[in-house]
């Protein structure tokens, strides 16, 4: 970890103290919270979630439920939600309950295209934070998403 992603984490996880000791007492549901009060596209800075049943996806690919992998971006997008969801609901969770996200691209060209098809999975008006990474994958994969979602008890 460099020391800007050190700084960045220790302000999140200062932040996130501060959000929790303001909330204590009253129950409520997930908190999405953005530094200085400007929303970022597609993503939130901070999102506070109530005691719950966590759940981490691994990282899930493009391939169709067949097995084959689709050469486009867009095919390889809907199938990765489509999987996501699956894993959400073996979990006995929804999308509604992600709280992060971690797309990996191998062309930050694509970003418009996921950031399009994810819209039609997630709650965009409160989406999870996430973080948006160029990386090469391996078997034809052009993206790979993983996730966190919290269930509450």
């Amino acid at each position: 970890m460099n020391r800007s992603s050190a700084l960045w984490a220790m302000g999140g996880t200062l932040l996130g103290m501060a959000s929790a000791a303001a909330r204590r007492g009253k129950k409520s549901g997930k908190e999405f919270l953005n530094l200085d009060g400007k929303k970022p596209p597609g993503y939130t800075h901070v999102v506070a979630s109530p005691p719950g049943r966590m759940i981490f996806i691994s990282g899930q690919g493009g391939a169709a439920a067949d097995g084959s992998m689709p050469k486009d971006f867009a095919a390889q997008a809907k199938n990765t939600f489509d999987t996501i969801g699956r894993c959400l609901a073996a979990a006995g969770a929804a999308y509604k309950d992600l709280v992060k996200i971690n797309y990996f691209v191998t062309d930050l060209a694509n970003t418009a295209e996921l950031r399009r098809i994810r819209a039609q999975y997630l709650n965009m008006d409160a989406p999870p934070a996430a973080t948006l990474v160029q990386a090469g994958l391996g078997a034809g994969l052009l993206l790979e998403v993983e996730a966190v979602a919290i269930v509450p008890e």
